[in-house]
């Protein structure tokens, strides 16, 4: 039902969704880049229902309680504590948090916006890479393209080398193609850029 609903949504305003993903997005940490507008949740969630793909967002416990966990939680969102270190004293970090969901799901893709913000963030946050790695699963690229109205997931998954630096110089290299609704609070990381970028 979600799948026709999005088709139908995607067709009136004239937006598509490119249905050449990798398989390993069904088990994946997914990227969502750029993200420059609250518009980007809407596109990603509406795309993965017509992909098929189970979407799952981490987000502040507290949205995930009732009442707002009843429309929350069938979007995707996860709970995860967000407080300091100091408040969650031996808790698990965000990272231990988002990779244990990877424990207690066969099927997630994990959506995790890198830049962390919508604002222009020169220096990308180093999260995503860390919870793929720690949860031992590949990293997918996805993207809202408003210039070519289309959403999507890039058709070849990254598996982690251990190599920070050349893992996400591939990053980069494809994002530097996609534009988001605002281009300019969107920049890529500079210090992962190859010189051929």
């Amino acid at each position: 039902m979600k799948k026709i609903i999005g088709k139908i949504i995607l067709f009136l305003i004239g937006w598509k969704v490119d249905k050449h993903i990798p398989i390993e997005a069904q088990r994946a940490v997914v990227l969502a880049a750029p993200h420059t507008s609250n518009w980007d949740f809407f596109f990603v969630i509406v795309g993965f229902w017509v992909l098929g793909i189970p979407i799952k967002v981490a987000i502040k416990d507290d949205w995930v309680k009732f009442p707002n966990g009843l429309i929350i939680k069938p979007l995707g969102g996860l709970g995860i504590n967000r407080g300091s270190k100091k408040d969650r004293s031996s808790a698990l970090s965000q990272v231990d948090q988002m990779a244990a969901f990877f424990n207690q799901m066969d099927r997630i893709a994990l959506v995790i916006a890198p830049e962390g913000t919508r604002r222009l963030q020169p220096k990308w946050k180093s999260g995503f890479y860390h919870v793929a790695q720690k949860a031992n699963v590949p990293m997918c690229l996805g993207y809202v393209d408003y210039k070519n109205k289309i959403a999507g997931i890039h058709y070849e998954a990254i598996q982690l080398t251990g190599d920070m630096n050349a893992d996400l110089s591939k990053v980069m290299e494809f994002y530097g193609t996609i534009q988001g609704k605002n281009p300019d609070q969107f920049i890529l990381d500079k210090r992962y850029l190859s010189e051929t970028s």
